[in-house]
C-alpha cells in the first residue's frame, strides 16, 4: 500500500459513517448582521461535522467602490482584475472571513477561517481567455480537493469555514465561485462521510411559483426534475443550481438541500427543511 492509499484508508476508518453538512452562505446572510448571528446559532447546533462557505459579493463591491475600483460584472459574474483580486482577499479571506469564525468562537464552536491555499486543501486552474478574459478566476477540477487533509482538520476538532479563495499552486490566489467550491468539497469529502450538501439563500426552497412562499416543492428526484423541467414549473434561475446539485448527487452525495437559511434550525429538530434533492423518491 503506497503513501496515499494509507492516507485515504486512514482517514475512511477515523470517519467511519458520520455525517459531515458542507453549507453555503450568500448575501442574505452575510450582509445581515441579525440574520447571521441567527444562522451561525443553528449552525452551531447541527450534529456532526460541518463545513461552511461563504463569498461575499456585494461587500466586496461597495469597498472597491470606495476605493475608486470599478466592480466589472458580464452576466453576474465578477472580473477579477489584479486590483479587484486584493479587494476580494482582504474582504472574502479577512473581513467576512474572521467575523464569521469570531461569532462561531462565541458559540462554542471551534472554527478555524481558511482560503483554498491553506494547506493545500482547493487548488484551481486559472479561466482560460475565450471570447472574456475574467482575470484570477480559478475553475475546480476533478482533483482540486484535499479530502484527507480537510478530514484530518474536522477530526482534530476544527471546523473549517471557507472563503471564496483558491490557489494554483503558483503562488497566485483566485477568485473562485462559493457555490462550485461547496459542491467541490461535498464530492470530495462523500468518499469520507455521509455528506450532505445545503445552500442557503433567500427562498424557502425550490418553489412552483417564484412569487409564492407557499408553492415550495419539499422533494425532487431526478425523475421528478425531468417533469418539472419539461413542464417548465421551476424558475430557469433555479435550473444551473439544480443540475450542479444533482451531478453532485451523481458523483456520491447523499442530498442537497436548497433552503432559506432562517429555517436551517429546523433540521436540528428533525423537521422538513427546504427542497431535498436525492436519487430516491
Amino acid at each position: 500500500m503506497n503513501k496515499i492509499d494509507t492516507i485515504s484508508a486512514n482517514s475512511t476508518r477515523l470517519s467511519g459513517n458520520k455525517s459531515l453538512y458542507v453549507i453555503k452562505i450568500g448575501g442574505n446572510v452575510i450582509d445581515n448582521s441579525e440574520n447571521l448571528y441567527h444562522f451561525l446559532k443553528d449552525f452551531e447546533a447541527l450534529d456532526g461535522f460541518k463545513i461552511l462557505i461563504h463569498g461575499g459579493g456585494k461587500v466586496a463591491t461597495q469597498i472597491a467602490g470606495e476605493l475608486g475600483i470599478e466592480a466589472k460584472l458580464v452576466d453576474g459574474r465578477r472580473i477579477t482584475d489584479i486590483e479587484t483580486l486584493k479587494v476580494v482577499t482582504m474582504v472574502y479571506g479577512g473581513l467576512i472571513n474572521k467575523n464569521i469564525v469570531a461569532q462561531l468562537q462565541r458559540f462554542g464552536n471551534n472554527a478555524i477561517g481558511l482560503t483554498g491555499a491553506d494547506g493545500n486543501f482547493i487548488r484551481a486552474k486559472k479561466r482560460p481567455v475565450k471570447t472574456i478574459d475574467y482575470g484570477f478566476v480559478g475553475d475546480i477540477e476533478e482533483d482540486s480537493i484535499n479530502p484527507e487533509n480537510i478530514s484530518r482538520l474536522m477530526e482534530a476538532g476544527f471546523t473549517p469555514v471557507f472563503c471564496a479563495l483558491t490557489h494554483d499552486g503558483e503562488g497566485q490566489l483566485l477568485n473562485t465561485n462559493a457555490d462550485t467550491i461547496a459542491s467541490a468539497l461535498a464530492v470530495s469529502l462523500s468518499t469520507l462521510y455521509d455528506t450532505t450538501l445545503i445552500y442557503c439563500f433567500e427562498k424557502k426552497g425550490v418553489l412552483q411559483d417564484i412569487d409564492d412562499e407557499d408553492s415550495l416543492i419539499r422533494d425532487i428526484n431526478p425523475a421528478h426534475y425531468d417533469e418539472l423541467k419539461a413542464r417548465r414549473i421551476i424558475h430557469s434561475g433555479m435550473l444551473p443550481k439544480l443540475d450542479n446539485a444533482f451531478t453532485a448527487i451523481a458523483c456520491g452525495v447523499k442530498a442537497v438541500i436548497i433552503g432559506k437559511s432562517d429555517d436551517l434550525g429546523q433540521l436540528k429538530n428533525n423537521k422538513p427543511f427546504g427542497t431535498r434533492l436525492s436519487k430516491n423518491p
